[in-house]
Order: C-alpha cells, then sequence, then structure tokens
C-alpha cells in the first residue's frame, strides 16, 4: 500500500468500520471474468475471526457461481464525505473501508439459517426477530469465513 498512513491495524477499529457500513461488495469468478454485486450484510467477530452472512435469491447466477468456486473478494466503504479543494487536485473524498478475501458456502441447516439471519438483522435493527424454518427456506443464507482483510481511512 502507497499511503500507509490511511492504514487500518487495529482489530477493533476495523470491525466498528464494518459496523458502521451498510453494503458489502462481493467478486466471484466467473470464468474469465469477475461478479462483482452489492448485498447487505450481518457479521460475527468471535475468537480473532471475521465471519460475513449474506441473503439472496435461492436460484440465479450468484448462486450458481458460488457452488461452482466459493472463494470471493469483498469490500465495505462507508463515511463519504467529498472535501472541495481550491483547484481539483485538491479535491479529496473522506472514506473508511474494509476489504478482503474468504471462502463463501451456502448455508443449508435450518438452524444455521436462523441464526444467519438475525446476525444479518442485527447489523440494521436493534429489534429481535423471530425467525422460523419456513421463513428462512425462501431464501439462500451465505456464510463467509474471511481469510484475509485490511482497513484504510481517510479523515
Amino acid at each position: 500500500m502507497s499511503r500507509q498512513d490511511r492504514l487500518v491495524t487495529d482489530k477493533e477499529e476495523l470491525i466498528e468500520i464494518i459496523r458502521r457500513c451498510q453494503v458489502i461488495h462481493i467478486g466471484i469468478h466467473d470464468g474469465e471474468d469477475i461478479y462483482v454485486i452489492p448485498m447487505n450484510y450481518g457479521y460475527t467477530w468471535e475468537d480473532g475471526e471475521l465471519t460475513f452472512y449474506l441473503h439472496g435469491a435461492l436460484e440465479g447466477k450468484k448462486i450458481d457461481l458460488l457452488k461452482k468456486n466459493g472463494r470471493i473478494g469483498f469490500a465495505v466503504d462507508c463515511d463519504h464525505e467529498l472535501v472541495e479543494g481550491k483547484m481539483p487536485c485538491q479535491f479529496v473524498f473522506k472514506f473508511a473501508s474494509v476489504a478482503g478475501t474468504g471462502t463463501a458456502r451456502i448455508l443449508e441447516e435450518p438452524q444455521e439459517k436462523i441464526q444467519a439471519m438475525e446476525r444479518l438483522m442485527r447489523q440494521y435493527s436493534n429489534r429481535e426477530f423471530a425467525f422460523t424454518e419456513r421463513l428462512v427456506s425462501i431464501v439462500s443464507l451465505i456464510q463467509v469465513k474471511v481469510d484475509t482483510f485490511t482497513g484504510r481511512i481517510r479523515k
């Protein structure tokens, strides 16, 4: 990284960025191309391990690709603010981001899917929700075990 002053190394600060953000972009290998899509997410940070939980339709391109190859790249970013300068090259953009790689798997067990939905909803609401097997049977839930991640911030 060329700008070491923007690097975030403190794990608690990285998790705080993930907590503040709202959308994760995942990149999935699609033959010769990369398929990138934005998604909502939940996460856990347990015993030094970061795991994301995503949801989507039961079928489609994303699910097909993940079944073939679960390796993904991801990025979350937030705290966007344009700071204008006197000249074009003096314009800057404040941000915070976390990016990395991981392995995704589609959850099959109803209890795993319920826990994933609870984690996902925790990201967007302070309320508790009751999920049933029937409710989680109509969506795909994806667990991403993160291998590597780094953060950057410009204040």
